[in-house]
C-alpha cells in the first residue's frame, strides 16, 4: 500500500515509525514531515494546513490511503475532499469533528446525549461572561475556549480575578482569534485526569491505548498550560476492569449519539476524562491521538497500526483482533525556551543521535530542522524522549537516561514525568 500521512509533530513521527513496520506498506510520504520522519519515508513541502494541495499530493501520487494527524486539517474538512475524490482517508468528516472544533458543540453534544461531563454555561458576550463569574460562579471553575488553541485555551481559575484574567485573554484581547468568541465556564471536577482512544469504522470501534499527559510546563504541575510536557502509558492508576465501565458509560453512549444525530465517525477519538470518586466525566473530545500520548501509546502497541487505520476506511473493524500491549512507556518532552507563549528557535541540538541509540529509548522530532547539517530547533516542543521498559520505573529511567544526552540552549523538560509520587 502507499500511504500519505498527514502532518509534522511528535505525534505524526510516532505514527509513521509505527505504519513503516506493516507489511502491507509499499511507500509512505509524508506531508510535511520533520527531519526524523524523513528518515522512514519520503516528505513533501506540503503544510498540513493546505487542504488543497495535500488534496492534489493524494490524487497526482495516486496514494492507497491518507491518514491525518493533526486537528487542523480535519477541522477544515481534509476528509469530506478527499472522500468525494474516492481516496480513502482515515479521519472523520468536518461534521463529526466539530467534537473537538466547538467546545460549546460537544458539551451540548454530551448533554444531549447523557453523557457525563461537568455542568457548564456558554457565553458570547464578554460582560455577561464577567458578571456570571464575579455573582454565579462557584471556585475553582473551568474556562474554554471554543474553538482550537493548540491545548492552550483552557484555564483552571481559583477565584473571581484569576477567571477575569482567563476572559480578558479570551474574549478582550483575542489571543486564540475566532476560537474565543464564544467561552464555556464549567464546574471544576475533582480526580486524576487520563486519556483514551479508540478507533472507529463509523459502526465498531476498538480501544487501542490509554495514557496519562501533564500539560503544564513546570514540575507539579505549576506554569502555564501547554499541548502537553509529556506523558505515561498505561494509566498507572486504573484497572482493567475500570476500562469497562469507561466502555459503558462513555465510549458506547458517544459513538451512539453521534450515529443518532446522523454523524458517522471514521477515525481515531480521543477521550480526555477525569476519573472522579463517581467514575469517568469526559472533558473534551479530541478527533485524533493526543501529543504526546501518541509517543507513549504507539510504541506499547502489538497489533498493525496501518491495519486499523485500513479497517476503519473499509467498516472492517470488527476484524480487528487487539492485542493487549505490553510493558510501559515514559515520554518526556524537550522544549525551547520561551515555549510555551514566544519560543526561540534556531539553537543547534546535541545528543538526540547518541540518545536514541540507548537501549529501550525512542526520539521522536517535533519542531525540528536541518540547516547545513546540523540538526537545530524550529519550534515550541522540540523533541519527544520515550522511554520503554517491563514497567514504569524501567521507562522512566531509560527515558531520563536518554535525556541527560541531549542538550540545546534554553532547553526545557519537567524532572516529575511518571514520579510514582503522583500515582498513590
Amino acid at each position: 500500500m502507499k500511504v500519505l500521512l498527514v502532518g509534522s509533530g511528535g505525534r505524526e513521527h510516532a505514527m509513521a515509525w509505527k505504519i513503516s513496520q506493516s507489511p502491507l506498506l509499499s511507500e509512505l510520504i509524508m506531508a510535511p514531515g520533520n527531519p526524523g520522519m524523513a528518515r522512514l519515508g519520503r516528505c513533501a513541502s506540503v503544510p498540513a494546513s493546505d487542504i488543497p494541495e495535500l488534496v492534489a499530493l493524494a490524487k497526482t501520487e495516486g496514494v492507497d490511503l491518507v491518514v491525518v494527524g493533526p486537528e487542523a486539517p480535519i477541522a477544515m474538512g481534509i476528509a469530506n475532499r478527499l472522500e468525494k475524490l474516492g481516496i480513502p482517508v482515515f479521519a472523520p468528516r468536518s461534521d463529526a469533528a466539530q467534537l473537538e472544533a466547538s467546545k460549546v458543540w460537544a458539551k451540548s453534544f454530551m448533554r444531549r446525549n447523557r453523557i457525563p461531563t461537568a455542568s457548564f454555561e456558554v457565553f458570547s458576550d464578554f460582560e455577561e461572561a464577567k458578571e456570571y463569574v464575579y455573582e454565579a460562579c462557584e471556585y475553582p471553575c473551568v474556562i474554554k475556549a471554543d474553538g482550537l488553541a493548540a491545548g492552550k485555551g483552557v484555564f483552571v481559575v481559583k477565584n473571581k480575578s484569576e477567571a477575569l484574567l482567563a476572559l480578558e485573554t479570551i474574549m478582550v484581547k483575542a489571543k486564540f482569534g475566532v476560537s474565543g468568541r464564544e467561552v464555556v465556564i464549567e464546574d471544576y471536577l475533582p480526580g486524576r485526569e487520563l486519556s483514551v482512544f479508540v478507533a472507529s469504522d463509523g459502526y465498531a470501534h476498538r480501544f487501542i491505548g490509554w495514557a496519562v499527559d501533564y500539560k503544564q510546563l513546570k514540575d507539579n504541575d505549576q506554569g502555564p498550560n501547554t499541548g502537553g510536557m509529556g506523558s505515561v502509558s498505561p494509566v498507572p492508576f486504573l484497572r482493567e476492569e475500570d476500562l469497562s465501565r469507561i466502555e459503558e458509560e462513555v465510549i458506547n453512549p458517544t459513538f451512539e449519539g453521534l450515529r443518532r444525530e446522523g454523524l458517522i465517525y471514521r477515525g481515531i477519538l480521543y477521550f480526555g476524562l477525569m476519573w472522579t470518586d463517581e467514575g469517568p466525566f469526559v472533558l473534551e473530545y479530541n478527533v485524533r491521538m493526543g501529543d504526546p500520548e501518541a509517543q507513549a501509546v504507539l510504541p506499547l502497541m502489538t497489533n498493525d497500526l496501518l491495519e486499523i487505520c485500513l479497517a476503519g476506511t473499509q467498516e472492517s473493524m470488527p476484524k480487528i483482533d487487539l492485542m493487549p500491549p505490553e510493558g510501559a512507556s515514559c515520554c518526556v518532552v524537550l522544549a525551547s525556551e520561551g515555549y510555551p507563549d514566544s519560543p526561540i528557535t534556531g539553537r543547534t541540538i546535541m545528543g538526540a543521535e547518541i540518545a536514541g541509540e540507548l537501549e529501550g529509548v525512542l526520539i521522536f522530532h517535533s519542531g525540528t530542522k536541518e540547516e547545513r547539517g546540523r540538526l537545530i530547533t524550529d519550534g515550541g516542543r522540540v523533541l519527544s524522549v520515550v522511554g520503554l521498559g517491563k514497567d514504569l520505573e524501567e521507562a522512566r529511567t531509560r527515558a531520563y537516561e536518554a535525556v541527560s544526552k541531549i542538550s540545546f540552549e534554553g532547553m526545557q523538560f519537567r524532572k516529575d514525568i511518571g514520579s510514582p509520587g503522583r500515582f498513590r
